[in-house]
């Protein structure tokens, strides 16, 4: 890594979770980063920790990327700053649940725009960056709920599954170049994600299975820099991900309706 011209990766919803745990990780390698969130507080909070540990660069930008301009106020940010991108990590995504029907569409929307679009949207434009250096990645952050239809998670599910496909796709497109595409696919991870999409019941069956987000991060990215196609953490977790692909749908989506239900 140049010190005239140092490159960062850039991790969004960097402020906590599994998002915070890779930017410490990156941190211990001597990679400089870009912490991107939507909590002003808990980034400066993070910016100051890793500075104080690491002897890194480091900056940080609050920013909602559930609004329609955020992609292109993110990068046009990063150009008019001169940061040089070399790592991509799209970790910023939600989950709603309950029926379909009965959850408010604006928020259902909002988490599609987070999800699926602003995945999409920072890949095309920071992908031609990333192809300039001698080596670089981009890590999307999906879910083990990719592989299946999750009754009462169906939007958050479906923007998974959106977001493994686009990945394997995107991996294929650029496999003769030097961006190298991973999708990293958790299951219950300690991170208030049940809490954050109304899942408290779950939540507590969830704290049996649940790993922690520094293994995760640890898992991912040694997955990421190995050139990985898909990371699934934790051997229950691979477990379920073949079952779903060889087991009949119609009776993989009564098992999740029965553990999800309302």
């Amino acid at each position: 890594m140049s010190e005239t011209n140092p490159t960062f990766a850039l991790i969004t919803g960097a402020s906590k979770g599994i998002g915070k745990a890779m930017a410490i990780a990156l941190a211990k390698r001597k990679i400089n980063l870009l912490l991107v969130a939507r909590s002003v507080t808990a980034l400066d909070d993070l910016q100051l920790e890793i500075q104080a540990k690491y002897e890194i660069k480091v900056h940080s930008l609050a920013i909602d990327l559930t609004e329609p301009n955020a992609a292109p106020d993110l990068y046009h940010w990063v150009v008019n700053k001169q940061i040089n991108i070399s790592i991509l990590i799209n970790n910023a995504g939600y989950g709603l649940w309950g029926k379909f029907g009965e959850l408010n569409l604006t928020e259902q929307l909002e988490m599609c725009q987070l999800n699926m679009n602003m995945v999409t949207s920072l890949c095309h434009y920071f992908l031609p960056m990333l192809q300039k250096q001698k080596q670089a990645y981009i890590l999307n952050v999906c879910s083990t709920a990719a592989y299946q239809a999750v009754p009462t998670l169906a939007i958050y599910s479906a923007t998974k599954a959106f977001v493994l496909s686009f990945t394997r796709a995107l991996r294929f497109e650029l496999k003769s170049g030097p961006v190298s595409v991973t999708c990293l696919s958790p299951g219950p991870v300690d991170t208030g994600f049940a809490e954050r999409a109304g899942l408290d019941a779950f939540s507590k069956m969830a704290e049996k299975f649940n790993m922690k987000p520094d293994e995760v991060a640890e898992i991912a990215l040694k997955g990421m820099f190995a050139k990985k196609s898909e990371i699934i953490p934790g051997f229950t977790n691979i477990i379920s991900v073949y079952a779903n692909r060889i087991l009949p749908k119609a009776f993989i989506e009564k098992m999740a309706a029965g553990i999800y239900k309302t």
